[in-house]
């Protein structure tokens, strides 16, 4: 496909997940997986099966009679599949008649049943993620209209003649998915809204430098919507999306007249999907087994003080204010205030953005943190944020920061904002504020020792609306640069 964008060049937002106790509740609810349950639970030595383990004809009406289903070729049909996962899962375990020269084989309750009921939660999320990957295997498989025509001199079938590559058909679903878990992560690590399917299927077929689809690349993507409705039609009932299916009044013959009209702003009418809070854990899994780095908010939760810093510098800042908020919940405010402070420290290129998040981390830590807090406010790097956390909770006695402290907290501020590539027109607002209260602002803060001057003084000069004001930036990055 011209436009496949491989996962590994995303980056991707770090998500929160439901609780494994949540989250094992909704997978034993999904329709798939609970029918297969259902069905390893009446298996028993009656039951028979063919060569490949599935159901023999005459059992199929039978099973899906257990699962309230009608046992017309329907009901058959999702009794089937149901039965095939209760195998690939290890909640059935099936004898070949081969091995016993037998005509049937037969099945018995596998290893996984028990986990079911007496089962912690990580052990049902194991069971459906077999699940899952069981259907995605599904999902991407051919139809096969006429197997007979495919039938290679071995009795297999002949993949090539058939025209199926079954990698790149899971490269695609897989980025597909990965697409997905981008578009519906949102700055919290939620999952948001449903997303078009043509947005999803343009995102792996239309290459990033086309800016007009050529007529060849539309039919593309419309083939690939229709490939996609399917798969996700399979993927729906193991819990992994939520999904409206294209409507088929959009799939008549040509010529033919639609049953509803074609309104083109009706979106839905083309497909809409969003990942389940399930289907986002999945698909995660899938994402870190290939080699991913898809964090999940409370992955740091454990760890040290300077792996929490550098680990949310480029977090959204609702994910970072959720990890460090279970971060501090794991520890006593005064000791954890004291190891922020001491991670923030440093004049390597991320300390800026570390100090920042340290500010941000101690005001979720509450007045207990003011002992340690007080403890810096001499400090070169510290005393600056450390007055500003004090002045925002009304606390008395904060000293005045001297002029030097004053422009250095500037010029690492700015820094910080220019590291975490935020909002642009908060960091221009930002910048001109900070000019706008400090008389004489440029004459001063060129001679601030702090590693990032020159960087932020060019930055002030590309990004100040007023032009004397950005010329006299320049010229102060001048000669910043000069005393350097």
């Amino acid at each position: 496909m011209p436009g496949d964008r491989p996962a590994g060049r995303r980056a991707l937002p770090p998500v929160r997940l439901h609780s494994d106790a949540e989250l094992a509740r909704d997978a034993l609810g999904t329709p798939l997986l609970a029918r297969a349950v259902r069905l390893a639970r009446w298996a028993g030595p009656e039951t028979r099966v063919g060569a490949g383990g599935e159901l023999v004809d005459e059992q199929l009406a039978h099973a899906a009679e257990v699962l309230g289903l009608p046992a017309d070729e329907d009901g058959r049909a999702y009794a089937s599949e149901a039965w095939r996962i209760a195998v690939d899962t290890g909640l059935v375990e099936v004898t070949d008649p081969e091995d016993d020269g037998a005509e049937y084989g037969t099945a018995t309750a596998g290893g996984a049943l028990p986990l079911v009921t007496g089962g912690g939660p990580q052990d049902v999320l194991a069971l459906w993620q077999d699940a899952f990957d069981a259907v995605f295997a599904d999902a991407i498989a051919p139809v096969l209209e006429d197997p007979d025509a495919i039938i290679g001199p071995d009795g297999e079938i002949d993949f090539d003649a058939l025209g199926w590559d079954p990698e790149a058909e899971s490269e695609f679903l897989d980025g597909v998915l990965g697409n997905l878990y981008l578009l519906t992560v949102s700055e919290t690590g939620a999952v948001e809204g449903q997303v078009p399917l043509p947005a999803l299927a343009a995102a792996m077929i239309v290459p990033d430098d086309m800016r007009e689809p050529t007529d060849a690349v539309l039919e593309e993507v419309s083939d690939a919507m229709m490939r996609l409705d399917d798969q996700f039609r399979v993927l729906e009932p193991i819990g992994l999306v939520e999904y409206v299916p294209v409507d088929e009044a959009l799939m008549v013959e040509e010529g033919a007249e639609p049953a509803l009209p074609a309104v083109e702003e009706d979106v839905s009418r083309y497909g809409l999907v969003k990942l389940t809070p399930l289907g986002l854990y999945g698909v995660r899994n899938r994402l870190v087994d290939s080699g991913e780095s898809a964090p999940a908010v409370g992955d740091l939760a454990d760890e040290d003080a300077d792996a929490l810093l550098d680990g949310v510098t480029h977090y959204p800042d609702g994910a970072a204010q959720a990890e460090t908020a279970q971060w501090l919940g794991g520890r006593a405010p005064l000791e954890a205030a004291r190891e922020l402070l001491a991670a923030a420290r440093g004049s390597d290129p991320g300390a800026p953005l570390r100090r920042l998040r340290c500010q941000q981390a101690l005001a979720l830590a509450g007045p207990a943190a003011e002992p340690a807090v007080r403890d810096v406010l001499d400090d070169r790097e510290l005393g600056g944020l450390a007055r500003v956390w004090l002045a925002e909770r009304g606390s008395p006695d904060v000293p005045p920061p001297s002029e030097d402290m004053v422009f250095w907290l500037a010029v690492d501020t700015i820094a910080a904002q220019l590291d975490a590539e935020g909002d642009l027109a908060e960091l221009q607002d930002l910048i001109v504020g900070l000019v706008g209260r400090h008389g004489g602002f440029f004459d001063a803060v060129w001679r601030v020792d702090h590693p990032a001057t020159v960087d932020v003084l060019e930055a002030m000069g590309r990004l100040h609306p007023e032009k004397q004001t950005a010329k006299d930036a320049r010229k102060a990055a001048f000669k910043a640069r000069s005393r350097g």
